[in-house]
């Protein structure tokens, strides 16, 4: 069940990450990002993250697709809120 306190936690640390991650210089800190967020996938709410990734098991945790993916990712949760 995809309860409205999933999505607001799941869309905060997102967007909190999002933000940081497009504005950011340093390699090393995206490559931190990536990683955290990966992590964050595999413990969050799976229905959620099964909606807003359409099914594909590599959301949020493949690198050439990470920026899209996060900014998908906000874009559904912030349309839930």
């Amino acid at each position: 069940m995809i309860t409205k306190e999933s999505i607001e936690t799941a869309y905060s640390f997102l967007h909190q990450k999002q933000r940081i991650y497009i504005h950011s210089t340093l390699d090393w800190q995206k490559d931190d990002i990536e990683i955290a967020i990966a992590d964050y996938a595999d413990g969050m709410n799976k229905e959620l993250l099964d909606m807003i990734s359409n099914g594909r098991t590599d959301f949020l945790k493949d690198h050439n697709m990470f920026a899209e993916d996060i900014a998908k990712a906000v874009e559904i949760m912030e349309k839930m809120l």
